[in-house]
């Protein structure tokens, strides 16, 4: 079949399993060009491996430093007449890749909320590494089923306390235009933490402490968004935050038991994702973000965020803010970015829109994410989507 993007609202539908093994190509690229990253951390879980900021990670603990990997994320394979799920090819390409560089890599695509994964992955471990050194979450989900009593939870994100105004846009047709959400009542929020907060990642951690396969001296990172003024209403000071300031809670209740080092949570740049595109006032944030940064020669997507949050940031004492998480959104977080960002925001309109801001960028990157718009895929070849790249 000729495969090509099908987009529905903020989702596309498809995935190009040569375009995706060219993404993880590409990527793997970036790390090997910049040389190794000395770690003494060989033994890596990564939950959430197949995309974004986990399957960064997975590269770059591989391919920067030699690092041997088991990896968790949720997928849909390929039917008959139907793509897979862009994470479905990746894992694939990454594991072709790793294996041919002489390193172990294997992948569990499952559930990470449930018991059942959580031991097929310590089985894992122990057959293929015997410990982790290093286990980083990077699960992203709008839907948890809690394994202690089968509830389902499911979050909204929606602004907490009051009502938020703020411009928006529609990347489809590229208008700017105003939107109102009205806040979420205290069932969805307190269901927002219950997916996205820290409870999953003390679970696992207890889980590989229990089993004896935590390393002595481990350590533990959850990759988090703090973001923007210009976004503070609808993320960090709506449920969204509440679910992410919760991820501090774990980390520090973890350190409590596993020692100071144990775990970080660590705040990353705002990247295109097919998460962040569904929620409001972050696509219109990141359209300009990406014409900002580039402008400033300070463009990074989720590989360049990894790599330098392993090359610069964990490199001897890790160096942590008073909230002891680890920053590497000081880039996008700077006094100058973020005045620059605000004059432009003030301004958006749908017909300085391209004057201000990058959405033919955004809409490659996002594209990119499925394996579609790569250089040097041949997107009117037949393929068989079953049959990975």
């Amino acid at each position: 079949m000729i495969i090509e993007p099908k987009i529905r609202g903020f989702i596309c539908t498809t995935a190009h399993p040569v375009g995706c093994a060219t993404n993880v190509q590409r990527q793997i690229d970036h790390v090997v060009v910049k040389g190794a990253i000395p770690s003494d951390r060989k033994r890596v879980l990564v939950l959430g491996c197949s995309t974004g900021y986990g399957l960064a990670s997975r590269i770059v603990t591989t391919f920067g430093s030699d690092a041997d990997t088991v990896g968790v994320s949720f997928e849909r394979p390929p039917a008959e007449g139907k793509t897979a799920s862009a994470g479905w090819y990746n894992n694939r390409a990454f594991e072709k890749r790793a294996e041919a560089a002489g390193r172990v890599a294997t992948t569990i695509e499952g559930d990470a909320f449930s018991d059942a994964t959580k031991a097929e992955a310590i089985a894992a471990i122990k057959d293929k590494l015997g410990q982790v050194d290093l286990v980083v979450y990077s699960v992203a989900s709008p839907v948890r089923t809690d394994p202690k009593d089968g509830v389902t939870y499911r979050s909204a994100i929606k602004p907490y306390g009051a009502a938020v105004t703020s411009k928006t846009l529609n990347t489809g047709t590229g208008e700017v235009s105003t939107i109102s959400v009205e806040p979420a009542t205290e069932d969805e929020a307190a269901a927002t933490v219950k997916v996205m907060g820290g409870e999953d990642w003390e679970l696992w951690i207890k889980a590989l402490s229990d089993a004896g396969v935590l390393a002595d001296g481990f350590l533990s990172l959850n990759y988090t968004y703090l973001g923007s003024e210009l976004t503070w209403p609808i993320y960090h000071k709506g449920t969204l935050g509440k679910a992410k300031g919760d991820l501090d809670r774990a980390a520090t209740a973890i350190r409590a038991t596993h020692g100071e080092h144990a775990a970080h949570v660590v705040a990353l740049k705002a990247v295109v994702t097919q998460a962040s595109s569904a929620i409001p006032v972050v696509p219109l944030y990141g359209t300009v973000l990406i014409k900002v940064e580039d402008e400033m020669g300070l463009g990074e997507g989720p590989i360049e965020q990894i790599d330098r949050l392993f090359r610069a940031k964990l490199q001897g004492d890790i160096a942590a803010d008073d909230e002891n998480r680890i920053r590497v959104d000081d880039w996008e977080l700077s006094e100058t970015m973020q005045a620059e960002l605000a004059k432009r925001w003030e301004e958006l309109t749908t017909e300085n829109l391209a004057d201000l801001a990058d959405l033919p960028k955004y809409r490659e990157e996002f594209l990119r994410l499925f394996g579609f718009g790569l250089s040097g895929v041949d997107y009117s070849a037949d393929l068989d989507p079953t049959i990975p790249a």
